[in-house]
């Protein structure tokens, strides 16, 4: 007999197409600006979204167990943050044109989270605390908002460099100034950049602190130096580091979303190479 699908899978499946089909329409709204490739994008993204919360609560009410205590909860709940925070900024800012390569990010650590399904399992003694429902959401919510944040400063590298190019070759002229007119300046892209940062430092920052005060009561210890903490508390300096040059003139702009750039790198380090190919306390290895 075949298995029968839960409603956590027809849900993940539901968001995993939404965000496939959504990426590739935003992708070619990027390139046409057809009203209704938006549109049509826009929905697509905003349907995935819902679609994972709504997994994710399907989830807990299915098993009756935190579903951010593994990998595969935590990246439905990171894609979901990343998607809905850069909805908020694709609404307010009219932002859209970057919705495809936001998606396309997404969709791939979702189906990356897909492979870590294991069913359902009880949760270790150390993660049955009330601390799993504080400290996961707001450190996986951070990780969304630099996912936006570094989707913004790929886009000011690309235009910057691009308008360098054409601009040293004179190839381009009138068709690449027009489309690149479509685009928020890089004045707007690095303030962009500086917005999402500053939604997911103070975040990070929270999640720091009750990762300690959960560390204490599971280990007896606010910090042993693990190599998740160390991670974690560089990708914090580089953030903090960032939030502090970005006041400088000499370093807005180009400098800035280089070091953007360079903090996401850290946070994948930190949320995804420290946990499974490193062995310690949050080591997701067998």
């Amino acid at each position: 007999m075949p298995h029968a699908m839960s409603l956590d899978e027809v849900l993940m499946i539901l968001a995993l197409c939404s965000y496939g089909v959504g990426a590739v329409v935003l992708v070619l709204y990027f390139f046409t600006r057809e009203d209704w490739l938006r549109n049509f994008g826009a929905a697509l993204a905003v349907a995935g979204c819902v679609a994972q919360f709504a997994q994710l609560g399907a989830r807990y009410a299915e098993t009756n167990v935190w579903p951010l205590l593994n990998l595969y909860g935590s990246l439905s709940l990171f894609t979901a943050m990343s998607v809905a925070i850069f909805i908020g900024f694709a609404f307010r800012y009219r932002l859209w044109f970057a919705g495809g390569f936001l998606l396309a990010i997404a969709a791939l650590f979702l189906a990356y989270g897909v492979t870590w399904n294991e069913g359902v399992m009880p949760a270790v003694p150390s993660l049955q605390s009330y601390w799993a429902k504080i400290h996961v959401p707001l450190v996986v919510s951070a990780y969304g908002a630099f996912l936006v944040s570094f989707v913004f400063s790929v886009l000011y590298l690309v235009r910057y460099y691009a308008e360098r190019r054409f601009a040293a070759t004179g190839q381009g002229g009138d068709v690449v100034a027009s489309w690149f007119a479509t685009m928020p300046s890089l004045a707007q892209l690095d303030i962009l950049v500086y917005r999402a940062v500053a939604i997911g430092l103070p975040l990070l920052t929270l999640g720091v602190i009750t990762g300690a005060a959960w560390a204490r009561e599971a280990w007896g210890a606010y910090w042993q130096w693990d190599p998740k903490e160390t991670a974690a508390l560089a990708s914090w300096i580089l953030y903090a580091a960032y939030m502090h040059l970005h006041t400088r003139n000499a370093w807005r702009g180009l400098r800035s979303s280089w070091w953007s750039v360079l903090g996401f790198v850290s946070i994948i380090f930190c949320y995804l190479g420290v946990n499974i190919w490193i062995s310690g306390l949050h080591s997701y290895k067998v």
